[in-house]
């Protein structure tokens, strides 16, 4: 008789699991042959594939990214079209907007790694580690817990393997890049494994004066203790350098008139450093063959330090709009540093009640998150004519003397959340489910004000229901509909030192989901409307972020996989967002009425994609051959302006590769192919960031 064992993947799409499923496979079909994998069981989903959940989700697995030549994580997010970027402090966090929806503009966008929530900071996250992206979007916080209604987005990271496996690859281009990479992964003996990813990057930017070197490590270990039981721990370790980069400044809505790579900062300013260090360890327990133990721990420790010279937001002080050559700025200083304790425990399981089978799943969750912040700053007087810190943006002088900054923000911010949550899919017939889930979440916050001494404290209590209703047409296509509501707490003061409400949502979807139709066909379409209360922006006067209130978002999505022939793929992707303010709100800071029904900052209605994949076979050797168009329509740049508007572009990359050897593969990528000037994202038309010019990487790898 066959005995049991567990294999320890968190969230994973049934590729991901193939994949792994081989690779133990292939190991005790030699040594273990009692062993086989019976099932996969994932936090926040115990033993329900994606495919039966109420919800749409895009998934963005690792041989696209290695195909496409994609090095960061805020790029892979192009195959989701439902995501566009938003302000990212400068370039020194990925942050993005899900249907819609993002965080606090002046924090970093909110995900998921193997289930786990992070908070603090990340920096650009790379893909050297990443097996998987989910993009899980809609109704889902009710399970997940401070997410938002947009959706939540879970990185799947890279897994120890029995096998021996692994490569090295080397990438130059334009700009002066160069990135070097490698993954190793092999059994220590017939229970354990490890596994070791990393990457370091020294490279310039299109951007003058600004540069970015990243080093990251990533170990993990596996431990197969019995049939049943098994551990695993995964470490990350980050260190980033990059000058903070605000962008370049727009007159009078001409785009035209606007060099990409200038730069206002100051160059002796030097790079903003963000380092992070972190631990996951994770032990699952098959209780019997229907129900599974899984407990969790999460440890991660932040920081992002730096100073940087940036362009002066206030109309009152700035003289740019009198005199085109003098650009007034401010001077700031940065030091934030961040502690995220998370822990959960979930039993998940089936159980027969009658006639209905039910996939029931339970658990707790507990997080303790530190933020402590000091933000200095120098600036002119309002109305002042000082050119004490300006420069001729044409010809900037270095020289200058800088003048001291005297501390605007000295906080120390603890919050703790306590959650229980619970969910159950029943199978009401063989072609009808029914999902029924909550959570209740206890969150308590403290902030001291170092400044003036004065403490702040609120805690709630937030129950959060979710429901959803699968009908299965047949094994091959199904139509869903779920609703859920959520619940996110803001850290941090607004410009008056007072916190902030949490976020409270709503959320509605309606949509089909079909895999391999004929064969060849799967994708989805989704309808769907959220709200959220309690939503921050950015006060560009201030720097510091303001209640809008009330918004809303409605629109359709649709993704389709067709594979044409045998070796050729067509992807597309397609999302109409409609996401406004529900109500009339002030801003205090620039005495602004933004009116009902304003668009949300960096929100296109209409975004998508286009991706051809051809694989051949070109004088003996494996070829691949891709071609990807990426469109983002126009967007609201500025939360106070309502006609400042960024123009939409398109953009076609290109990417080949050949294995030259069984072990040695070339690969070419060519990206913005027509060299077209475009911009990602605003905070205000003086921090404007545009994109990359054509650019181009070419790489070896060797792999075993």
């Amino acid at each position: 008789m066959k005995a049991f064992i567990l294999y320890p993947l968190l969230f994973v799409s049934p590729l991901a699991s193939a994949q792994n499923e081989s690779a133990v496979n292939s190991e005790t079909d030699k040594d273990i042959e009692h062993i086989e994998v019976r099932q996969h069981w994932q936090p926040f989903r115990g033993n329900v594939p994606l495919f039966e959940t109420p919800q749409a989700v895009d998934r963005i697995n690792a041989e696209t990214l290695d195909n496409e030549g994609i090095t960061q994580f805020i790029d892979a997010l192009n195959f989701s079209p439902s995501i566009v970027r938003q302000n990212n402090s400068g370039g020194m966090f990925d942050s993005f907007a899900i249907r819609g929806f993002s965080g606090d503009e002046n924090n970093p966008t909110g995900y998921l790694i193997n289930g786990f929530n992070v908070r603090g900071y990340s920096g650009n996250r790379g893909t050297v580690n990443i097996e998987t992206v989910e993009v899980m979007k809609g109704p889902g916080s009710a399970l997940y817990g401070q997410g938002e209604p947009g959706g939540t987005i879970n990185i799947i990271t890279k897994k120890p393997r029995f096998d021996e496996q692994g490569y090295i690859q080397g990438t130059v281009g334009n700009f002066d890049k160069k990135i070097l990479e490698f993954d190793y992964t092999n059994g220590l003996n017939r229970q354990s494994a490890y596994r070791l990813t990393g990457s370091y990057e020294d490279s310039d930017t299109y951007r003058d004066h600004v540069y970015f070197k990243n080093l990251t490590l990533n170990p993990s270990f596996l431990w197969n203790i019995s049939d049943s039981t098994n551990v695993s721990y995964e470490m990350e370790v980050l260190e980033q350098e990059k000058p903070l980069d605000r962008g370049v400044f727009i007159l009078n809505d001409n785009f035209d008139d606007v060099a990409p790579e200038s730069f206002y900062g100051d160059v002796r300013d030097g790079a903003h450093e963000v380092k992070a260090w972190g631990h996951q360890l994770v032990a699952n327990h098959a209780l019997n063959r229907d129900w599974h133990l899984l407990a969790g721990l999460s440890y991660r420790d932040s920081s992002f330090e730096g100073q940087s010279s940036d362009t002066e937001l206030s109309d009152g002080r700035q003289l740019l709009y009198t005199d085109p050559t003098v650009l007034s700025r401010q001077r700031r200083t940065r030091d934030y540093q961040a502690r995220d304790l998370s822990v959960r425990f979930e039993l998940s399981g089936e159980v027969t009640l009658g006639s209905i089978v039910n996939n029931v799943l339970m658990g707790v969750d507990y997080y303790n998150y530190h933020l402590d912040t000091d933000y200095r700053r120098w600036r002119t007087d309002w109305g002042s004519q000082d050119t004490t810190y300006s420069i001729d943006p044409q010809r900037p002088d270095y020289t200058i003397a800088r003048p001291d900054v005297t501390p605007t923000t000295l906080t120390a911010e603890k919050q703790t959340g306590q959650g229980f949550y619970a969910q159950d899919l029943a199978e009401l017939t063989d072609n009808t489910k029914f999902l029924i889930g909550f959570r209740v979440d206890k969150f308590e916050q403290e902030i001291l004000n170092k400044l003036s001494g004065l403490p702040q404290e609120q805690d709630q209590t937030q129950f959060s229901p979710r429901l959803g209703l699968v009908y299965d047409i047949n094994d091959n296509l199904n139509i869903y509909s779920s609703y859920a509501q959520g619940f996110r707490p803001n850290p941090g003061l607004d410009a008056d030192r007072n916190a902030f409400d949490p976020e409270e949502t709503v959320s509605y979807e309606v949509g089909a989901k079909w895999q391999n139709i004929g064969g060849r066909f799967s994708g989805s379409i989704a309808v769907f409307s959220a709200e959220k209360e309690n939503m921050l922006t950015a006060e560009p006067n201030t720097g510091f972020s303001a209640t809008l209130g009330e918004v809303e978002s409605q629109g359709l999505e649709l993704q389709l996989t067709a594979d044409v022939t045998d070796n050729t793929r067509l992807e597309l992707g397609y999302a109409y967002t409609d996401a406004k303010t529900a109500n009339q709100a002030i801003d205090s800071d620039f005495g602004v009425t933004i009116p009902k029904g304003a668009r949300l900052i960096n929100v296109a209605k209409n975004a998508g994609y286009v991706s051809l994949r051809h694989y051949a076979t070109i004088m003996s050797k494996e070829v691949y051959l891709g071609a990807m168009a990426h469109y983002v329509g126009d967007r609201l740049g500025e939360t106070t302006d309502p006609d400042y508007i960024l123009p939409s572009y398109s953009l076609v990359n290109i990417s080949a590769s050949m294995a030259m050897t069984t072990n040695l593969s070339l690969n070419v990528d060519v990206n913005n192919l027509f060299d077209e000037t475009y911009f990602e994202n605003s905070y205000h038309k003086l921090w404007t960031m545009p994109g990359s010019p054509l650019n181009y990487t070419a790489s070896v790898k060797y792999q075993f």
